[in-house]
């Protein structure tokens, strides 16, 4: 199922980005004369929004699908109950839209919100912090996840993900072209068409600036958290926010969320490989630090 919906999810931005790249009229990017710098900024932005904000927009779906959380429309047991009327409450006092409440299967704690806008969304929690967690830390850890909705993270996430995208590809392209003119700057029979170096050096440049431009969504990834836990602390009182932020670092569980999600749960799943550039979320000792601050 997650094969498909990723097949699906990806098939969907290429025939909705071809279709918009036809309505702008913008086909290529490439003439006699060189590139075109408008149309390939036109087709870098097309594909870079499109792809973010599908994502955005099936976000709830694919976090159903690929974290297996089942929405609570019926309370079985007190515990949904609480759950439900908890994220009632916090939802009120945040002044939004009661979002989905969900439980995803998971020894882990930990927690997350999606959704395409802060009156549509999802908040789930692991069935591990449900079952192991005091009442007053689940509060503040879903206090944290509305804070999430209520800032319009996911929205602001997928609009910084597009432009970053947009340049990503942009930069890649121009540099590619260089490469391939230098590489071809004595063949005058293909004076205005590019070769497989182009496409080469378009794949290597994509990889070079993707990952740096990952740092700067990774940064506003970071800065969201301490928003985030700010909000969890006015909405659930300071203490027991960083009471819940200490018991989940007391826990060293590798997380069970998929890739997709962990940048929206509470905790990071695992340590950065390159330091805290490449990290969605800071280190937990600096979120307490922020806390006891306020």
């Amino acid at each position: 199922m997650r094969i498909l919906l990723f097949l699906m999810t990806n098939l969907a931005i290429l025939v909705v980005a071809g279709i918009v790249l036809n309505i702008l009229g913008v086909n290529h990017y490439l003439s006699g004369s060189g590139l075109d710098l408008t149309s390939l900024l036109i087709f870098c932005a097309v594909f870079g929004f499109v792809g973010s904000f599908i994502s955005l927009f099936l976000s709830k779906t694919m976090a159903k699908f690929g974290a297996k959380a089942e929405v609570i429309k019926q309370p079985r047991n007190h515990k949904e109950q609480w759950l439900l009327t908890t994220v009632e409450e916090l939802s009120l006092q945040a002044g939004i839209r009661m979002p989905e409440v969900a439980v995803f299967p998971s020894h882990e704690a930990n927690a997350f919100a999606t959704g395409w806008n802060k009156n549509d969304a999802l908040v789930a929690v692991s069935s591990g912090m449900l079952d192991r967690f005091p009442p007053d830390e689940i509060r503040a850890v879903l206090a944290h996840e509305i804070g999430h909705v209520a800032n319009g993270d996911m929205v602001t996430l997928s609009l910084i993900q597009g432009v970053v995208n947009t340049f990503v590809m942009f930069f890649a392209r121009i540099a590619a072209y260089a490469v391939d003119s230098f590489l071809r700057r004595n063949d005058d029979s293909n004076e205005g068409s590019v070769g497989w170096g182009f496409y080469i050096a378009t794949f290597i440049f994509e990889m070079i600036f993707g990952i740096l431009a990952s740092m700067i969504v990774m940064w506003f990834s970071r800065y969201r958290e301490y928003r985030a836990d700010e909000a969890g602390a006015r909405l659930a009182g300071k203490g027991a926010m960083i009471a819940a932020l200490a018991r989940i670092q007391s826990e060293h569980e590798i997380s069970h969320m998929p890739e997709s999600m962990v940048a929206f749960g509470i905790r990071k799943g695992r340590n950065p490989t390159l330091g805290e550039l490449f990290s969605s979320h800071p280190p937990i000792n600096d979120r307490i630090a922020a806390l006891q601050k306020l």
